[in-house]
């Protein structure tokens, strides 16, 4: 063996000794950070009565960027943390469960106006097995049928919901709300009259008192509640199709609706959400039939997109309508198309500005019956 062997063995032992050194100093050094990382001496901001989530306190303008919106249900719930820690621990999450269950109850709305309203009066707390029989019952009224609770006098009605019914719940008193309106139509007179018949069977079978508004009067209510929801139901929409006829590629479309802040949802359009609320201020879908759908979005060509605004659903309507009008723009400079009306016939300035007015005393009108666009009540009627 030559010498020059020798010295490139010898070069290559000390080598790879050095790599073996450094590996486990590196290793060493690694051990010590994730120790640090996990004493038990830092403070658990999930145990932390004095951690509170940041909010977003404005809504974030849409533009052509790759910022998310913070979903308001991405903040971590105490109570789905487990851990193994001290008793007295245990008690501080305890208190934290509660506190967290509290909020999760819904504050009752018990609005006559859209509702006929029965109430169940004992004179001892409702079994709650009974309670759990009538959330149960079967009975369609072809209309939504909500529940409240009052637990003692003098404390605040509570809405009552079969999956999240407290065990340890008792109620004294009852208001079952029967729906009268939403955007299939009004109630039927017998609807309504086989739901006040089930609520003076059960208050009959726990030995309480039952109080029915006259059916007659429910239901002229019921008319001119869905004469007028028929007036003031309206959606606006703003096409764009192509300037030379061509087609718009599916990949750009759901590049520039996501960049501009819309979220595509399973329905098959995408949705653009008020940031604080969640609550939906427009949509984009397809001029054609098809559904804009993840797994044909690569392959999807369309002759024209739609933005829609749901007028009643819908607070601040003329600022989110101008906000609509602004992202249907940019679409249309970017998508080389045009704003039209559903008759295709290019759709003008002046217009823009008579579908704003349009939409400002629609929304007006529905104020001055005290049903505020986009409120709970707005939101239950045009469902």
């Amino acid at each position: 063996m030559s010498d020059l062997q020798i010295s490139l063995i010898i070069i290559g032992i000390v080598i790879i000794g050095g790599v073996v050194i450094f590996n486990r100093v590196q290793l060493a050094r690694h051990h010590r950070q994730v120790q640090d990382a996990f004493r038990n001496e830092h403070d658990d901001i999930l145990l932390n009565d004095g951690y509170k989530p940041v909010s977003a306190s404005e809504r974030i303008e849409p533009q052509f960027s790759d910022e998310v919106l913070t979903n308001p249900d991405d903040v971590v719930n105490p109570a789905n943390v487990q851990a193994d820690i001290a008793p007295e621990q245990h008690a501080t999450n305890d208190r934290l469960v509660q506190k967290d269950l509290s909020v999760q109850k819904k504050t009752a709305n018990i609005d006559s106006s859209i509702n006929y309203v029965a109430e169940i009066r004992s004179s001892t707390l409702i079994p709650h097995e009974k309670l759990i029989d009538l959330l149960q019952q079967k009975f369609d009224y072809g209309k939504p049928v909500r529940w409240y609770g009052l637990q003692s006098e003098g404390q605040a009605w509570e809405e009552i919901v079969l999956d999240s019914l407290d065990p340890g719940s008792a109620y004294i008193q009852l208001k079952g709300c029967l729906q009268l309106v939403d955007r299939s139509g009004l109630v039927t007179e017998i609807n309504l009259s086989r739901f006040r018949d089930m609520v003076e069977d059960f208050s009959a079978q726990i030995h309480a008192e039952a109080e029915c508004p006259d059916i007659v009067e429910a239901y002229t209510r019921a008319i001119d509640l869905d004469r007028f929801c028929a007036d003031v139901d309206v959606i606006m929409g703003v096409n764009i199709i192509s300037k030379d006829g061509g087609a718009f590629v599916g990949t750009k479309i759901r590049a520039l609706a996501e960049a501009s802040g819309f979220r595509l949802e399973s329905e098959g359009v995408f949705r653009y959400r008020d940031g604080e609320t969640n609550g939906v201020m427009f949509s984009l879908g397809n001029f054609e039939s098809a559904l804009f759908l993840p797994a044909n979005m690569r392959t999807l060509t369309t002759r024209g997109v739609t933005f829609l605004l749901d007028v009643p659903r819908v607070a601040n309507g003329t600022k989110v309508f101008d906000q609509m009008v602004h992202i249907a723009r940019l679409f249309s400079s970017t998508l080389n198309g045009i704003l039209v009306d559903d008759n295709r016939v290019p759709l003008s300035e002046n217009g823009v500005k008579r579908s704003r007015q349009q939409l400002a005393d629609i929304q007006a009108t529905m104020a001055a019956r005290s049903i505020l666009p986009g409120s709970e009540t707005a939101l239950k009627l045009f469902d």
